[in-house]
């Protein structure tokens, strides 16, 4: 079950943050080249944002499973990863409220802004929330790696033995 559990949880943290790397430094770029417009590339992320917040809060109840489920020793590191979890649920939600927001400074019709200047200033928020969410989710990567390796009872850093082996 202990295998399962991780690929589980691995494979939602890939689909999650791999998926929102990927649109980020690639599809964005070439949309908006393509397309030859922003507005319009926006019209697409608007609605690949849905898809990527449905695969955040999938990530986010397979980790609550490893929270539960996980032996890791340090007490510790156990209260980051919980501390951790509930931050990037926390923008999570603060990312789909302000998806909201800018949702409902686009007229679709006419495809053009509402109130550009309004939604370039929540655009902004919305891109400083999604780096940190980015960071906080990144680190918790690494906590999970090592509560795994800590869970196998793996020590974190073996010592070089001082003796050449034969």
């Amino acid at each position: 079950m202990t295998s399962l559990r991780r690929l589980v949880v691995f494979q939602a943290f890939l689909l999650w943050q791999g998926g929102f790397l990927f649109y980020t430094a690639v599809v964005v770029p070439i949309g908006t080249d393509v397309l030859g417009s922003s507005l319009v590339q926006g019209l697409i992320t608007r609605r690949v944002t849905d898809r990527l917040n449905l695969f955040g809060a999938a990530w986010a109840a397979a980790f609550a499973w490893d929270l539960l489920a996980c032996r890791d020793p340090a007490r510790r590191r156990r209260l980051a990863r919980w501390l951790g979890w509930a931050g990037c649920v926390a923008l999570l939600g603060v990312l789909a409220w302000l998806h909201g927001e800018l949702d409902s400074l686009i007229d679709l019709e006419a495809e053009k802004l509402r109130d550009r200047p309004t939604f370039k200033a929540i655009h902004i928020v919305y891109l400083w929330v999604s780096t940190i969410h980015w960071a906080l989710a990144l680190g918790l990567a690494w906590l999970t790696l090592r509560a795994w390796r800590a869970e196998d009872g793996v020590p974190s850093s073996r010592v070089p033995s001082s003796k050449s082996e034969p």
